[in-house]
């Protein structure tokens, strides 16, 4: 380890800790670095990364590390390094800067700032003589043009000042929704899809857990078998594809190629969470014992190896380990051939392992592109014999697997991808009758009100047994969508009390009246050169988004209207934009569903009212809240002033809109009164 040691020494970040002994004298974003920008009148390099970035690491080797090029960046910058899993609210407005310069963005993202924090250049990842040269050129500039960049900083600045609504010509209003206009919508998202490989049709191919959700949803309520099956077709792609972790569970964040073969091998909390709630959902409506299998497996990945002991779970994994990508997951044919001699043929042909390696450096990947049937047929086995035997198989290759050096671990915890994985353990729950994984979500919940949840202000991360850094929308909006899950699979009202406490907040502190949209940063507990707002859905749903389906479900729940016509009035907004662009606003547009066809609220009340309660949550129907109290109750106004059958039995209420129809007690009655689209 060098002898250097700078301000970063003292964060929580394990990314901006893997900074701390670098040459460069880094400092956190904060007022100590902002202040001696401008008594010393510097430009300021904001260096924004995460710990599970490969091409952050190489700059870090290349160029922070090496003590010419830090001699440079210390005379004549004011140096920040931000984590943007902690900042993505920082990140957000230099990301756009860079964007409006034109120039490409992606992490490592390097900015450069005026003193008064205004961007006048920037761009992502530089070998080391190119950054060299960067560096003296803009110092140069910075000491005999310092008006003119002054100048096109104002510039930038104005124009990240400019409002995402006025940008895209948006104005919440309520809109006439139209059947017609969601077939168009669906029309546009399928004519991009990928009919060999699954997924959209482009290169490097992520996930996107949005665009399927809404899909599938909307296949089911269209009674729509085509559509429902292009949906499985590219689940069982990626669940086949190297980008899933076949010996241990868990997606990797995307592949490099069209066809999920090699990942980026980092796994994100977030990605793994919104995938386990898709593949549970894609389990209930298939029944295919092959999205079981990705459930369990993912869920005990995230129990060996995520948690962090005290019901948190950890961000990230690095997809480096020993300072190779990747070299924690694959395999030499030779290993292999020593580990299973007589089991490689079925094996190799099963994963599409090659003697010279499937992959670079003559290593393999895990692969399949045959179905286990198909394999199973060729050597003679039955299929139960196949699995029984590649289970054995996998056990013994995790075993020596975890002998090697991990990957590097982002420990921190962040409370919104922390509730996308409670939401997507509680539909796991549903989808699987295991209440381990109740058990799981509710834990992570309790920690995050405990630990997270200071004075009433929910924080973004937490580490060594301190929540830091208020949070976010993305971290509320998260929060409380698996608040009301918790709700709807407990009857415990403490869960429906959250997130209302929760979503008051964001109406208090977030929302735009002038707009009607919800700001990223909470504009009163820091004041940054542009408050952002994130209106498009990508990896993670944008946080605009579940708030206003959280909303949506809120006001069921609550029967408070003001909730629902808040949601109203930002699909109002954002409705053309879904018409034009859905790839990118597919949670926009399954709230667009949950509106077009009445959102069915199923109230359960009287003795048994448990158990009928789950043969709903079992079952997936999309476009649907379940509320249920053994006894009559007054704790959420969906339950109020409804009774059990003269015996005290449970009955099934089916309302809408707050009117209900006449009571049942079996779960068939109850789904025949359910509409659908036709």
């Amino acid at each position: 380890m060098s002898s250097y040691t700078n301000k970063l020494s003292e964060s929580q970040s394990p990314y901006l800790l893997q900074h701390a002994h670098n040459p460069v004298n880094w400092f956190p974003w904060g007022p100590e670095a902002l202040e001696k920008a401008t008594s010393e009148n510097k430009p300021i390099l904001v260096s924004i990364g995460y710990s599970a970035c490969h091409w952050c690491h190489v700059m870090e080797r290349e160029s922070f590390e090496d003590e010419a090029t830090a001699e440079l960046m210390n005379a004549h910058f004011v140096c920040i390094k931000i984590d943007r899993e902690e900042r993505p609210d920082i990140d957000n407005i230099y990301m756009d800067a860079v964007q409006a310069m034109g120039l490409q963005g992606g992490w490592p993202l390097n900015v450069f700032l005026m003193p008064n924090q205004k961007p006048f250049y920037g761009g992502t990842y530089f070998p080391n003589q190119q950054w060299k040269g960067l560096l003296a050129n803009i110092a140069n500039a910075f000491e005999k043009h310092e008006d003119q960049l002054a100048e096109s900083a104002e510039g930038f600045g104005s124009s990240l000042n400019r409002k995402e609504t006025e940008k895209y010509g948006i104005s919440a209003g309520d809109q006439e929704l139209d059947p017609d206009e969601l077939a168009e919508i669906v029309a546009k998202i399928t004519s991009q899809l990928d009919r060999e490989w699954g997924g959209m049709n482009r290169v490097p191919k992520f996930p996107m857990p949005a665009i399927w959700s809404f899909l599938l949803d909307y296949g089911l309520l269209h009674r729509d078998k085509k559509l429902l099956n292009e949906v499985l077709f590219t689940l069982r792609k990626i669940g086949m594809g190297g980008i899933y972790d076949q010996l241990r569970g868990g997606f990797a964040r995307y592949s490099v190629d069209g066809e999920w073969f090699a990942p980026h091998f980092e796994k994100m909390l977030y990605d793994n969470g919104q995938l386990l709630e898709l593949y549970a959902k894609a389990y209930q409506v298939s029944g295919e014992s092959f999205f079981k299998e990705k459930i369990t497996e993912t869920v005990a990945w995230l129990e060996a190896e995520m948690g962090n002991g005290e019901g948190g779970f950890h961000a990230a994994q690095d997809a480096d380990s020993e300072g190779e990508e990747g070299k924690f997951y694959v395999w030499t044919y030779g290993e292999l051939k020593e580990l299973i001699p007589d089991e490689l043929p079925w094996f190799s042909k099963l994963y599409n392992l090659k003697p010279e390696g499937n992959w670079e450096d003559g290593v393999n990947i895990l692969f399949q592109t045959e179905s286990e049937q198909t394999i199973a047929d060729e050597y003679g086995m039955s299929l139960e014999e196949f699995k029984s035997k590649l289970k054995e198989i996998k056990a013994q290759l995790l075993e020596v697997r975890n002998q090697r050096i991990f990957p590097g671990k982002d420990d921190k915890v962040l409370s919104g991808w922390n509730g996308l994985m409670s939401a997507g353990l509680i539909q796991a729950y549903y989808a699987t009758g295991e209440k381990n994984m109740l058990d799981l979500a509710i834990k992570n919940l309790k920690f995050l009100q405990n630990k997270l949840l200071v004075d009433g202000v929910l924080h973004r991360a937490y580490k060594n047994g301190k929540a830091y850094t208020p949070g976010f929308l993305e971290d509320y909006a998260a929060v409380i969508k698996a608040s009301l899950m918790a709700f709807e699979a407990t009857g415990e009202a403490q869960w429906l009390n959250l997130a209302r406490r929760l979503t008051d907040l964001c109406l208090a502190e977030f929302h735009d009246e002038t707009d009607g949209f919800f700001f990223f940063n909470n504009p009163n507990a820091e004041k940054l050169i542009a408050n952002k707002k994130e209106l498009f859905d990508n990896v993670i749903p944008a946080s605009n988004s579940m708030m206003a389906r959280n909303l949506h479900r809120l006001s069921l729940f609550t029967y408070e209207e003001k909730y629902t016509e808040i949601a109203s009035k930002m699909l109002g907004g954002m409705k053309e934009l879904i018409l034009k662009e859905p790839g990118f606003l597919c949670n926009w547009a399954s709230l667009f569903l949950e509106k077009l066809v009445p959102t069915a609220e199923i109230a359960i009340i009287g003795t048994g009212a448990s158990i009928r309660a789950k043969e709903f949550h079992q079952n997936y129907t999309p476009n649907m809240i379940v509320a249920f109290s053994e006894s009559p109750t007054d704790n959420a106004a969906i339950l109020a002033d409804k009774m059990h059958d003269p015996t005290g039995n449970a009955l099934i209420y089916v309302c809408f809109d707050h009117a209900c129809r006449k009571p049942v007690s079996t779960h068939e009655e109850a789904i025949s009164q359910l509409p659908y689209l036709a």
